[in-house]
């Protein structure tokens, strides 16, 4: 069908393009860790964890609900996003006028603090695009986001690189991530006009109506920032910048993969929006679809990154960083359940179960913030990595039961089994030949388990057919 050959499109230029700027971050990462050391990239992980806060406080679920609202039969687009667009600056423009003062309340060196500043200046230009992506999301585009991203990063990585070569300091290493996002940010504006024409418009009486719509999802994304970065802010507070430094090495790897769930759940989400209600039988091909392709994805990921922690580690941070190892081991679990979560996240926002999602997100913050808070203290990166693995499982399995029960959706996958037996396979070829090169049993693990996906048939040949064939509609 046609719409199916458009998402297959969008997977591969957004994959192609996420996997160069994934690829980039790493680089980007191993450079700043060679440089700043375990304490200097404690402290460039804790900036961005501000970032992440940012992010969070001035969510109001706009985001979500402006993908949700635009993609339903006759919306006023024009309107929708050129009030939401403005809405979402006016809040940018306060969060950075009170970020010097929410980071003075932390004891934080002069230059870390400079750092929050302009890190909250960079959060204008990202939180402003974030917004634009809903457009996209519709019109199957999101291949131009992820190509804007991509430049950015080149952009950002170019000028590490001139820091470093230079010897600059730590706040030029945290420029360039303001360089990073203004650049996508006009690109992503650029683009968008092809789509929608939309200017500033103030309509107070809209902006508190679409708040009201939307604001539980504002408060979820909060909460999902306090599960999801809280713990490196405790890190920060209640230990060393150093073993910050060893626990965001491996947190980085996994928030770099994170991509993936996103990017194909940001394809669907208005495909799942139109149908749950309208063609459930619609609605279930889709979700179980991309239910069977997180499978598909998630198995091999655990096995390879539990087999292959050390290189990974010692590829991105360098020798100094081999205790983050065990953390990637630990945290993979965590990242293999966001793939789902994503997902069923956005069945229940398309069902109007926001309210629901809320309160399965607060379970989990005060979960996570009450445990970080009690065993941080004792055993410091190691208990923030179980308890990201024990939050987020929570969260998949919660929001699976609220799906099931209220809106009857029970996600299948056709040859499951065969799925989970080829991951036992590769698992059977890495344990095997694990003292060979790292590159090298990355590439053939990845080749045997592939192989054995074709060899018991678990994608269908007319499920590639359907996706590629010209005669398809």
């Amino acid at each position: 069908m046609v719409i199916a050959r458009k998402i297959a499109y969008n997977v591969l230029v957004s994959s192609f393009s996420k996997i160069l700027s994934t690829i980039l971050a790493l680089v980007s990462i191993g450079l700043i860790t060679r440089y700043l050391g375990q304490e200097g990239f404690g402290n460039y992980a804790t900036v961005l964890a501000f970032l992440s806060f940012f992010t969070a406080i001035a969510d109001l679920g706009l985001y979500s609900t402006v993908t949700r609202e635009i993609s339903r039969e006759g919306a006023d687009e024009e309107k929708i996003v050129s009030n939401i667009f403005t809405l979402r600056i006016i809040i940018s423009l306060i969060v950075l006028i009170l970020a010097p003062a929410i980071v003075f309340f932390f004891p934080y060196p002069a230059e870390v603090k400079q750092a929050v500043m302009i890190v909250a200046l960079s959060f204008l230009f990202s939180s402003s695009y974030q917004v634009l992506n809903g457009v996209f999301q519709k019109n199957l585009a999101m291949d131009k986001v992820a190509i804007s991203e991509l430049t950015g990063k080149i952009i950002q990585v170019v000028f590490i690189f001139y820091a470093i070569k230079f010897q600059l300091s730590f706040l030029w290493i945290i420029s360039s991530l303001l360089l990073n996002m203004s650049v996508s940010f006009f690109l992503v504006y650029f683009w968008s006009k092809k789509y929608i024409s939309f200017s500033f418009k103030f309509d107070w009486p809209y902006w508190k109506k679409f708040v009201k719509e939307s604001y539980p999802l504002g408060i979820a994304a909060v909460i999902s920032f306090v599960y999801f970065k809280i713990d490196t802010i405790l890190l920060s507070v209640l230990k060393t910048s150093a073993e910050v430094g060893i626990y965001n090495v491996a947190y980085k790897v996994i928030e770099n993969i994170t991509f993936f769930p996103a990017m194909i759940v940001g394809l669907v989400f208005p495909i799942i929006s139109k149908n749950i209600f309208s063609d459930r039988a619609r609605f279930w091909d889709i979700s179980n679809k991309t239910f069977k392709v997180f499978w598909l994805f998630v198995i091999p990921l655990i096995i390879g990154t539990v087999f292959l922690s050390d290189g990974i580690v010692e590829l991105i941070g360098g020798k100094g960083f081999f205790a983050s190892s065990v953390i990637l081991r630990i945290l993979v679990f965590s990242l293999g359940c966001m793939f789902f979560s994503n997902l069923f996240n956005v069945i229940l926002i398309s069902g109007n179960k926001q309210k629901k999602l809320m309160v399965i997100m607060v379970i989990a913050a005060i979960f996570n913030v009450g445990a970080n808070l009690i065993f941080i203290p004792i055993y410091s990166y190691m208990a923030a990595a179980i308890i990201s693995v024990a939050t987020e499982f929570f969260v998949t399995v919660a929001t699976l039961y609220v799906i099931i029960r209220d809106l009857k959706y029970f996600p299948k996958v056709e040859k499951f089994w065969a799925i989970v037996f080829s991951g036992i396979i590769m698992a059977s070829y890495c344990f095997i030949f694990s003292e060979i090169n790292f590159f090298l049993l990355a590439f053939s693990a990845t080749a045997v388990y592939i192989f054995s996906i074709w060899l018991f048939r678990a994608v269908k040949t007319e499920e590639i057919a359907s996706i590629i064939s010209k005669n398809t509609k």
